[in-house]
């Protein structure tokens, strides 16, 4: 038995190498991974991608564009995986009455095929004897918060435990759960509606915290269940921890279903899909961290590079490829709702953005992985104008407010020439912006006319596509 076990996986492995060594030589395969936390429009990131590779009239920085002969979508090649219903929230962004599409819920995935004529100059020796090839994009989108919990793997539960409790002990999001964590002991015996209990009321906290802007909102399953939803799995929470653990304590329990958690949620996560990706967006919210306060702004920076470890960076070879696993090599971080400011701002909200991750980007250049920085909106939903308010001539933007069906112009406030004037006093735990209020307005998609071979409108989503994309493509 041991030797059949041992032969089967003998022969998965050949079959692996072998498949592999075919999809590098012949039809190569760029798989995308796609995520952020939640609200930073991942959803609409993919659905507006898509369309504008499938249409690239408005892709003008995306420089492997005049190579792309012809691009249309195929089945996903994971049977396990369901598909991102890319004509459902196409449809949602660009009907008569468009709306935000629902948000992402659990992992799902999109094949693009790409027909590509080589480029560069043995491109035009061989391309004309070997004619265009076929490179697929496969697009994973996962839940920022399924992200977060790879940072889990390296933790015991009382470690985590700790961490949790000293991280929340002031937010008034957790009164309610640190209350009844306070009051319990762990050392007494399990019952099990004590333990639900306090599952249900730290889950409450999780969703209140990532509706209050909060980044660091782990276990991610405890947002997003799924199938799981009442499991033991998922009914835990932390503790502190009491000075004897014997078994059949509360304490013992929970540290149990925390190690169940990570064995049989987080692990199969990271082994079956994260562990496979070799490009990698991640979507954030940085305007609605700003317009949060100093303390969410330093959570984000703080959850961005803890969580930049799990992407195993690095530069990819062909052999690592085949025989050692893939490892990430471009890392593009994005903040999105460019189109909430007036261009005249984007450099700055780029620059916060490269100083907010400026530990992150160190630790994964420094493994060999390209990191860019950059803002973005996947959907443009305004337009600009200049208007005078307080003593200037400012930079408005206009657009349709998401639930009342008016138009307005808005003013979001002036984001600072130097990064350093939001991430100092967020660092050193200001509670409020002392120079400047940060406004944010929910815009609704506008009503679109598309013209032939033109996609929808963005800001920079041609540039962020050539970045993650187009070396693959030449």
């Amino acid at each position: 038995m041991v030797l059949g076990r041992i032969t089967d996986g003998v022969a998965r492995g050949v079959e692996n190498t072998v498949s592999g060594v075919s999809e590098a030589l012949f039809e190569p395969v760029i798989r995308l991974g796609v995520t952020g936390l939640s609200r930073a429009g991942k959803t609409v990131f993919i659905t507006s991608l898509v369309a504008n590779l499938l249409d690239r009239g408005r892709m003008p920085q995306f420089s492997a564009s005049p190579r792309i002969g012809a691009a249309f979508l195929q089945p996903q090649p994971d049977d396990t995986l369901p598909r991102f219903d890319y004509e459902t929230h196409l449809g949602a962004l660009t009907g008569a009455s468009p709306h935000w599409p629902e948000s992402t819920r659990a992992i799902s995935e999109l094949r693009l095929s790409l027909r590509v004529q080589p480029g560069g100059f043995f491109g035009g020796i061989w391309g004309g004897l070997a004619g265009p090839r076929t490179v697929h994009l496969d697009i994973i989108d996962y839940p920022g918060e399924w992200l977060l919990d790879l940072g889990l793997m390296g933790k015991t539960y009382a470690q985590w435990s700790e961490e949790t409790l000293t991280r929340i002990d002031a937010r008034t999001e957790a009164a309610k759960f640190m209350a009844l964590a306070r009051a319990e002991d762990g050392a007494l015996r399990l019952e099990e509606d004590r333990a639900q209990g306090l599952a249900r009321a730290f889950t409450a906290y999780l969703v209140a915290a990532r509706a209050a802007g909060w980044s660091d909102c782990t276990p991610g399953r405890f947002l997003l269940p799924g199938d799981l939803a009442g499991s033991p799995v998922l009914t835990f929470a932390p503790l502190p921890k009491p000075d004897q653990t014997p078994r059949g304590s509360l304490w013992r329990e929970m540290e149990r279903r925390f190690e169940a958690y990570k064995s049989r949620v987080v692990r199969p996560f990271f082994h079956d899909h994260f562990a496979r990706l070799d490009r990698q967006i991640v979507l954030m919210d940085v305007l609605g961290a700003i317009h949060s306060g100093p303390a969410a702004l330093e959570d984000l920076r703080r959850t961005m590079a803890e969580i930049l470890t799990a992407f195993r960076p690095g530069a990819n070879g062909f052999l690592s490829n085949l025989l050692l696993g893939k490892r990430v090599d471009r890392i593009l971080f994005a903040a999105t709702k460019a189109d909430h400011l007036h261009h005249s701002q984007h450099p700055r909200l780029t620059a916060i953005t490269e100083a907010l991750l400026r530990d992150a980007r160190d630790r994964a250049a420094f493994a060999g992985a390209q990191v860019q920085a950059m803002s973005i909106a996947a959907l443009r939903a305004t337009v600009e104008e200049l208007r005078p308010y307080d003593g200037a001539e400012r930079g408005f933007v206009r657009g349709m407010v998401l639930g009342s069906g008016k138009q307005a112009a808005f003013y979001p406030g002036e984001l600072p020439q130097d990064p350093a004037h939001l991430l100092t006093p967020a660092r050193k735990g200001a509670s409020e912006w002392l120079e400047a209020d940060y406004a944010v307005m929910n815009f609704a998609p506008a009503r679109l006319t598309l013209k032939p071979g033109e996609g929808p409108p963005h800001i920079r989503l041609d540039r962020a596509a050539d970045f993650l994309l187009s070396d693959r493509l030449g």
